[in-house]
């Protein structure tokens, strides 16, 4: 009879016993959680959307065009709020393709319509694009950025569109614009910076940053004030 009152003594104590200090921190202690951030870049065949997304991801560029169906590239980002990771998906250039567009604008957060300025025609077909993210985004583009890139801006002997017709689209779809150059990384670095900085502040004005960027005067001078996403 001793021993058996003992021996509930003691599993008694051990159940009353303190958690371990680790344990107590650890609930106490808010986690750092993992965040994902899609970005989904569309336009026409031939834009450079591919060559932006490489010059980016691995800082090299090649002059071969090679057709892409859908590739998406991954980098893992580490801020004051946890972890995360930048999903960037290329698209099929023009309509090839609905379903799988359809679905990549359902997943992004945000978005790059991408034209070649030595080739009008290429903005004018980003139309569609931007009204397929208004269908199935809604108009809450705040929360939705668009970035209008003109890219091939070194092509100066080619070019048919200037900054300022880039800039007037721009204007009228409420969203952000810059011209680049993925050949001679040109506001590459600016533009996905300018993404990852909306992605960490949601509230803030997405706009390229005027002192690294290089934006033409005319651009500028458009786009001087912030554009509510």
């Amino acid at each position: 009879m001793g021993n058996s009152c003992f021996g509930f003594k003691e599993k008694l104590m051990q159940r009353l016993r303190p958690l371990p200090t680790l344990l107590i921190i650890r609930a106490f202690v808010p986690q750092r959680r993992n965040k994902d951030y899609c970005v989904v870049i569309l336009g026409s065949t031939g834009v450079g959307k591919s060559a932006l997304v490489k010059r980016w991801v691995r800082g090299n560029f090649r002059d071969k065009y090679v057709p892409t169906m859908e590739d998406t590239y991954h980098q893992v980002r580490s801020g004051n709020r946890g972890t995360g990771t930048l999903h960037i998906t290329d698209t099929a250039g023009g309509h090839r393709y609905p379903g799988l567009q359809r679905l990549a604008i359902a997943r992004g957060h945000a978005f790059i319509l991408v034209y070649s300025v030595t080739k009008k025609q290429t903005l004018e077909e980003l139309k569609p694009f931007y009204e397929l993210i208004r269908e199935i985004k809604g108009r809450n583009l705040r929360k939705y950025p668009i970035v209008l890139v003109g890219n091939k801006c070194d092509d100066s002997r080619r070019r048919e569109l200037t900054a300022r017709d880039g800039a007037a689209y721009a204007m009228e779809w409420n969203c952000a614009f810059l011209e680049t150059s993925a050949k001679k990384d040109v506001n590459v670095q600016e533009l996905f910076h300018m993404l990852l900085n909306h992605a960490k502040k949601p509230t803030t004005c997405l706009q390229p940053n005027q002192k690294k960027s290089q934006m033409p005067k005319v651009a500028e001078k458009l786009l001087g004030k912030c554009i509510v996403m």
